[in-house]
């Protein structure tokens, strides 16, 4: 997600520009319909899934940027990707969980064969069951909390954990990443459940920008770099199901809650909340950057800020609805409350209106949010519509927005996946920025996207 081109290519991940998702490893809308219930124990598999996917994108950039990025994005892309997901018993009641991606992409400014090729570990655990309905997990876990389709408050192993989609959809992109090595161990009732997780400090923290890590290097520097504890229990409390979560990571210990209820048969309400004491997005990005060589020790907290710790939220809530004829809308509003409000917006063109040279520092703020996968404006809106057999069978339509609440600018991407046959999907994703010079979405470099994608699986 990072690497030589380190900042601007994990902000370009908030884009539709940003690239590649493997649709198919999950459709999604779905999963708000799911109660935050607990974490299932593994379904024994006849056969995993291995597939081939290729796509190919074009970038359109624009120019004339209110701040100028420090990086150009690429024109053209194309990748070439070999994806495998199984598992395998191996024994009374224990299980090995495998999945990994190995890609080849060719793009501007990519070497090739050097750094065009990729191999992404995404899970590779032990499971076992040494009680009935108790289970005890080890190795990488793609650890995923959360109810919300567009961001996820609960969600506490989701950063650093980005690699290369051709969706900008968040529910993809919780799907298809880069699990963290931990010991997990969960127990379930009628009506319940209970788990524990510890994932161990493995490595110091990777600069977002510097040299490209070798193609087979798990990034441990990047999944685990700080001890961290995860406590949740689940409550089904008749039709309303609850999650309540406690998260200690560094110095950081939020705690959180998920709610979902059904409204009539047709409609789910649900929202996640998660508070602790903290520092504002631009005082973590600096600090993150100092500490890790990439910014000046004397580096000015740009735009100006409060470093104070104080108890900040992040909050979720929405809707879903779906009907007969297989359509799917979801609604939500977004809180981020170490996230940039309209005067931090003024204050971050200003500065780079006032002195160009700062320009690298202010893109590495938003390069750090997006690494981060955290929004970088305080509100927002997501809007997701989803229509399976549409209007033939086997084509999906899907759309994503996402609208800053303040000046209205957003983000919006349209796919199209069509089943040829159990054998082959091809796909289609366009996506493009709306707003002024000076908001969050007109800002970036890019104007928008299109990528062509084709699956063949086995």
């Amino acid at each position: 997600m990072m690497r030589a081109r380190a900042a601007l290519f994990a902000l370009v991940l908030c884009s539709p520009a940003a690239a590649q998702e493997n649709n198919d490893l999950n459709r999604i809308p779905q999963a708000v319909l799911n109660a935050p219930a607990a974490q299932s124990a593994p379904v024994a598999r006849a056969h995993g899934k291995y597939f081939l996917e290729d796509d190919l994108s074009a970038t359109f950039v624009q120019g004339d940027l209110a701040v100028a990025s420090p990086i150009e994005p690429s024109h053209w892309g194309n990748r070439t990707s070999l994806d495998a997901f199984d598992r395998w018993p191996l024994g009374h009641n224990i299980a090995f969980v495998f999945s990994d991606r190995f890609d080849l992409s060719e793009a501007d400014g990519i070497g090739f064969p050097a750094g065009a090729a990729r191999n992404d570990l995404r899970e590779a655990y032990l499971s076992w069951e040494p009680l009935p309905q108790t289970y005890l997990d080890f190795g990488r876990i793609n650890l995923k909390n959360g109810i919300a389709l567009g961001f996820n408050p609960t969600d506490f192993f989701r950063a650093r954990t980005g690699v290369s989609q051709s969706s900008a959809d968040p529910s993809a992109l919780r799907e298809n990443r880069l699990g963290t090595v931990m010991v997990r161990a969960q127990t379930i009732w009628n009506g319940g459940s209970a788990s524990f997780a510890y994932a161990p400090r493995l490595a110091g923290a990777r600069p977002l920008a510097g040299p490209r890590p070798g193609w087979v290097d798990p990034l441990f520097d990047q999944t685990n770099c700080t001890d961290r504890f995860l406590f949740g229990l689940n409550l089904d409390l008749g039709d309303l199901s609850t999650q309540a979560l406690l998260f200690h990571g560094g110095s950081r210990t939020r705690l959180g809650l998920d709610l979902s209820y059904p409204i009539g048969r047709s409609v789910i309400a649900y929202g996640e909340w998660s508070g602790g004491r903290d520092t504002g997005l631009t005082a973590r990005a600096i600090a993150f950057g100092q500490a890790t060589g990439t910014l000046p020790a004397g580096a000015p907290l740009l735009p100006p800020g409060a470093t104070a710790r104080r108890f900040l939220s992040d909050l979720a809530v929405g809707a879903s609805w779906s009907s007969e004829a297989k359509v799917t809308l979801n609604l939500e509003y977004h809180f981020h409350q170490a996230g940039f409000s309209g005067g931090d917006w003024r204050n971050w063109f200003a500065a780079g209106a006032a002195d160009p040279a700062l320009a690298p520092e202010l893109w590495y703020i938003r390069a750090y949010a997006s690494d981060a996968q955290e929004p970088m404006s305080r509100q927002q809106i997501f809007l997701r519509a989803d229509w399976q057999d549409a209007p033939v069978n086997d084509l999906e339509l899907s759309g994503i927005a996402f609208v800053n609440a303040e000046d209205g600018s957003s983000m919006v991407q349209l796919a199209a996946d069509y089943n040829l046959d159990n054998n082959w999907t091809v796909s289609a994703y366009a996506g493009s920025d709306f707003g002024g010079a000076q908001s969050e979405w007109g800002s970036l470099p890019e104007a928008g996207s299109i990528v062509f994608q084709v699956d063949r699986y086995f």
